[in-house]
């Protein structure tokens, strides 16, 4: 018998509850003004349209953790993330949806602030929603973010609420990345559509669930497509080590012996410093490209670093051909949380 590998992965993925809520497939746009600039053919895949909450990648891995959480019947959702997290504000938007209390814990990831960071963007989005707010003062320390949030769930527990906790550290399963798992196969469906794949695909990478479950699903289903991501978090030589992770993580946890090999597991961070949530000249220039030739807008956390990024390492001769995919994972509420800074 002839192994089906969209078969086999369709299955493994079936057993899973999911609360679908994202408006998908999400399209792929050509950005012909800023590709020109580039020298490219530039598209870009709008993952920041997926609808809900203000759209995002997160709601595709959302779907996955809340999916769990009504099938064990949960009243309350908790989860944990930086000051300006795009996964909290979602997180808050879905709750609202299945009607479910949320907290939200806020991490000090960013060194010295601003009061509008800490309540504009996503933190003003949250208060509307409902959520819970919590403080957290580490920044670096996964671990035990991740039992802080456990420690509160034991409370809400013993005052009679069952909550769901969505856990972020590297040590946990990483549900949430069957979301790009699915992506990978709605991405796969468009290219066969279009007739021709794309030479490269450029994603942030951070946590690295969209990361490794694009990846993953993409070599699950035969596709070798090269996918570059872009550090927006760690060093290119922690993160390599993450998303490796992280793609083994997926393996068993669908049940799938998928290939990953070192070659597949590509990271840059030229665009990083001075570091997570922090501005760079190349980012700054890299919004304003995009939104002055594309009216595209970039947030300075994640897709403007990933933009600046994939220009950067376009200039180093790092792309594997000139035909590129961007993969756009919105998080634009947190643009108004850095004012004027974007414009310096």
């Amino acid at each position: 018998m002839t192994h089906d590998p969209h078969a086999a992965l369709a299955a493994a993925l079936d057993r899973f509850p999911r609360a679908a809520a994202g408006h998908v497939p999400t399209p792929i746009d050509p950005a012909p003004n800023l590709g020109a600039d580039l020298g490219l053919d530039l598209f870009v895949k709008r993952d920041d349209c997926t609808g809900f909450g203000f759209g995002g990648n997160k709601v595709r891995q959302l779907e996955f953790y809340f999916g769990a959480a009504l099938e064990q019947k949960a009243d309350t959702v908790l989860i944990t993330g930086a000051v300006q997290s795009n996964y909290a504000r979602t997180t808050a938007a879905m709750a609202a949806r299945f009607e479910m209390d949320c907290h939200l814990q806020l991490e000090e990831r960013v060194a010295n602030a601003d009061a509008l960071y800490r309540s504009s963007g996503n933190v003003l989005l949250e208060r509307i929603l409902g959520a819970t707010l919590h403080p957290y003062p580490d920044g670096e320390d996964e671990a035990g973010a991740d039992r802080s949030m456990r420690q509160l769930g034991d409370r809400l527990r013993a005052d009679g609420k069952n909550p769901y906790v969505i856990p972020l550290g590297p040590d946990n399963p990483p549900l949430g990345a069957l979301g790009y798992v699915r992506c990978a196969w709605e991405l796969v469906e468009q290219m066969r559509e279009a007739g021709r794949d794309f030479d490269q695909i450029v994603v942030p990478s951070g946590s690295s669930f969209t990361h490794a479950g694009l990846l993953f699903g993409l070599r699950a289903l035969g596709c070798t497509v090269p996918v570059l991501g872009i550090c927006v978090r760690r060093a290119a030589s922690l993160q390599r080590d993450r998303v490796a992770a992280r793609t083994r993580g997926v393996g068993a946890l669908l049940g799938l012996d998928t290939v990953i090999t070192d070659a597949d597991i590509a990271v840059y961070d030229g665009a990083l410093a001075p570091g997570y949530g922090k501005l760079n000249a190349l980012t700054r220039d890299a919004i304003k490209q995009a939104a002055r030739r594309e009216g595209l807008f970039l947030d300075p956390v994640y897709t403007g670093k990933t933009m600046a990024g994939l220009i950067a390492a376009h200039q180093e001769g790092m792309l594997a051909g000139r035909r590129v995919l961007f993969l756009h994972t919105g998080g634009q509420p947190s643009i108004f949380a850095y004012g004027d800074t974007v414009l310096e």
